[in-house]
């Protein structure tokens, strides 16, 4: 019965141990990504008065280019959480408008947050954009025979074709 103090003792150290790691697990992870346009920099900005580039130096590029309208910028940004296996929480979202005239100066300035964002739902009758959808068995064996062996030439053939 030595053993006894010391076999208690790596019980205890053991499950400290697992209540640790089961804490520090659900510790949320905060997330801030794009590019958040600071305050003071984004109010040296005048509309008729600054052009592209002096926006460019002073926020840096654009996360997104309106599609149609290239005289449009957007910078944007998001703070999420994320706690263990529970749905990533989004805490704070900004977008700041950017819009320019024909001659390069900036129109206008546009912000929103996340009180201005409007929950929207997909259109059920619309074209599914998917590809061809595999089965699981045609996913799994579909693999099979793309691996090249590190004997074989890449260009060679495996079956019996009639070559030396």
């Amino acid at each position: 019965m030595i053993f006894k103090p010391v076999h208690h003792r790596l019980l205890r150290c053991a499950a400290a141990v697992a209540c640790a790691t089961l804490l520090f697990a659900c510790q949320p992870t905060v997330d801030q990504r794009g590019n958040s346009p600071e305050a003071d920099r984004l109010a040296q900005i005048q509309p008729g008065k600054t052009d592209k580039a002096t926006v460019t130096r002073l926020l840096g590029s654009p996360s997104s280019v309106a599609e149609f309208d290239p005289n449009v910028w957007y910078y944007i940004s998001a703070k999420t959480e994320d706690i263990a296996f529970l749905k990533t929480q989004t805490l704070d979202q900004n977008v700041v408008k950017i819009t320019f005239d024909k001659k390069g100066a900036v129109q206008s300035i546009q912000k929103k947050g996340l009180q201005d964002a409007e929950a929207i739902t997909p259109n059920p009758n619309a074209t599914p954009s998917r590809g061809r959808e595999f089965s699981w068995i045609e996913e799994f064996l579909g693999n099979f025979g793309r691996f090249v062996s590190k004997n074989r030439p890449q260009g060679a053939s495996g079956g019996s074709g009639g070559g030396p």
